[in-house]
């Protein structure tokens, strides 16, 4: 990430004279969606096409300095996102969201967005500024599979579901808890959580959960919703999902839920004034998470 103290940067790409002026990086916050189905994860790989890759090669190009974004929350390879955040730092002045939007979307594939560029305080941070994340995973019920037009983000469930018990099981699951048996190992990383909403609705064929955490560790949303899948088919019963909290380890009961029908639709902020705060608490307790890998 550029330094504020930076004023080597080249002129303001939207300055039609190009004329230099003080070089004070100004932080932007990004509201970004995409269809993660040809991304291998939001995280940048070498010779690998991600979602962070792809973003910061045309913001790159655009603005005509290489930058590097933050991220609310790294996804897995195909995990989705209507509502993903990540923040830029731009040295070399001010630049006009509206405009930068509009060349954004004719750099960018088709299948990741830039929705919405603001201008925000240096105390926002994309991921250490985060109250909590939300995650939507869509599964369709009907027995003739899942609609040609919904196929890339909902997961066919064609059975006969216990959508009582897979509610109960997933209640007992909500609090501050450590949720290694639903977490791949990472080394340093905590499993600790505070999952703050786990619940589900049928509307038609389509039967959606709804989760929410401070934060989440690697693979958690699906082994969530995996081992609601075994609940909901009677192979394993509430009190056997809340047993799972005395793991200190991953358990090899647990499924991973396929990536496709997972979307993380929106990430909670404070008020500007509380920012600061927030990012100090954050880091207090993250400080250990690596920097590489993936979520949910």
């Amino acid at each position: 990430m550029i330094s504020e103290q930076d004023r080597s940067g080249p002129a303001n790409p939207f300055e039609d004279g190009g004329s230099a002026s003080l070089r004070i990086a100004a932080r932007y916050r990004l509201d970004i969606s995409y269809d993660g189905t040809e991304f291998s994860g939001w995280a940048r790989q070498p010779e690998i096409r991600t979602v962070c890759g792809v973003l910061e090669e045309a913001f790159s190009t655009v603005l005509r300095q290489r930058v590097e974004l933050t991220v609310a929350g790294r996804t897995d390879a195909g995990v989705h996102a209507a509502g993903q955040v990540a923040h830029l730092d731009v040295p070399g002045g001010i630049v006009e969201p509206e405009r930068l939007i509009r060349r954004m979307a004719r750099f960018l594939p088709t299948d990741v967005r830039v929705k919405a560029i603001t201008a925000v305080s240096a105390d926002f941070d994309a991921r250490f500024s985060a109250l909590r994340r939300h995650y939507e995973y869509s599964f369709g019920t009907a027995r003739y599979g899942v609609d040609p037009l919904d196929v890339r983000g909902v997961v066919s469930w064609p059975r006969e579901i216990d959508l009582g018990a897979i509610r109960d099981a997933s209640a007992r699951l909500l609090g501050l808890h450590d949720f290694a048996a639903f977490c791949k190992r990472r080394d340093g990383a905590t499993t600790v959580r505070e999952l703050q909403r786990f619940e589900w609705e049928r509307v038609g064929d389509r039967l959606t959960a709804y989760v929410s955490a401070d934060a989440f560790c690697w693979s958690m949303v699906r082994s969530l919703v995996g081992a609601m899948q075994a609940v909901g088919e009677g192979r394993r019963t509430p009190e056997w999902t809340a047993g799972l909290l005395a793991a200190r380890s991953r358990s090899s009961s647990v499924t991973v839920a396929p990536a496709h029908g997972l979307s993380l639709v929106a990430v909670d902020y404070p008020p500007a004034a509380e920012l600061a705060a927030r990012n100090r608490a954050t880091r207090e307790v993250r400080a250990d998470l690596p920097s590489a890998g993936g979520c949910c």
